[in-house]
């Protein structure tokens, strides 16, 4: 009768355990991690946060970030760079960058040389090690790199922005990324609709009145795929960009913000394959809040 008795007890003891072993792997799973739930949220005066779930073509979580442009006291800056340099750039985080300037949304910005990825120990660069940006930065009115062959993002200090060059006074601010997605409204030609992949994108509406910014989470099994180049400017178009411009992508797509707690990173950047691993990038976008 005994044995019994402890045969139940070990088979009620098993089920037990199996079922807390089960509702934890998700948990664990999605630990630090956002949840994959529809999220509309002010972060700050005239800054808007979305996150957004699909099932389908693929899992693909997006992050989007619209900024009215018109809030007063609203700043941009872009990571200052030495002109005279060689090596431009100081590679660093989007959080630590978010942290040095006391901006309030971050971004990852143009991409960047030189660059590898070998493996999880051999890859630069590393926190400090020195970039060039690949197109046209300026920062706080200093040009420290100039390519008029790849797109750009204008920033004036009254806060006019255009992906021209600004005519009625100097940009104050420029950021670069390796092509437009979207132009007068409409998605460009020739898109990719085939490799989904992380994702950083920035447009603006036809007035010039509203950023919008969209990171969306990749290459992460039963989290996120990533968007095609195609999807992410559908993306752009259905928060109101009438133009918009693809940014440094893949592991380099990162949103960062202020929080109470410090630093929070929005989405699940993935460096090195490790999903919540940061990679330092060479420029950032951030935008200061009062």
């Amino acid at each position: 009768m005994k044995s019994i008795k402890n045969r139940k007890k070990i088979f009620v003891i098993t089920l037990l355990i199996s079922f807390l072993c089960l509702i934890s792997i998700p948990i664990i799973y999605y630990a630090g991690r956002p949840l994959p739930f529809p999220v509309r949220t002010q972060l700050f005066n005239g800054v808007i946060y979305y996150r957004q779930f699909h099932l389908k073509p693929r899992l693909l979580i997006a992050h989007i970030i619209t900024v009215d442009l018109t809030t007063p006291g609203l700043k941009f800056l872009v990571t200052p760079g030495d002109p005279n340099a060689d090596l431009q750039l100081a590679a660093q985080t989007t959080s630590d960058f978010l942290q040095e300037f006391s901006a309030q949304v971050a971004v990852n910005g143009d991409g960047f040389t030189p660059w590898h990825a070998s493996g999880f120990f051999d890859y630069y660069p590393h926190p400090g090690d020195r970039v060039n940006p690949n197109g046209t930065a300026i920062s706080q009115g200093v040009v420290y790199n100039l390519d008029e062959t790849h797109p750009t993002f204008y920033m004036t200090v009254s806060n006019h922005v255009s992906f021209s060059p600004p005519e009625e006074e100097s940009a104050y601010n420029a950021i670069s990324g390796d092509g437009m997605l979207v132009e007068n409204g409409v998605a460009t030609t020739g898109l990719d609709d085939v490799i989904p992949a992380p994702r950083t994108a920035i447009g603006i509406d036809g007035e010039g009145s509203k950023l919008v910014i969209v990171v969306v989470d990749g290459r992460q099994f039963l989290y996120s795929q990533g968007a095609t180049m195609a999807e992410l400017a559908e993306i752009m178009i259905y928060y109101g960009a009438e133009s918009a411009m693809n940014m440094d992508g893949g592991g380099s797509s990162t949103l960062a913000i202020e929080s109470r707690l410090g630093v929070k990173v929005l989405n699940s950047p993935i460096d090195r394959n490790i999903p919540g691993f940061e990679r330092a990038v060479g420029n950032h976008l951030g935008i200061i809040v009062p």
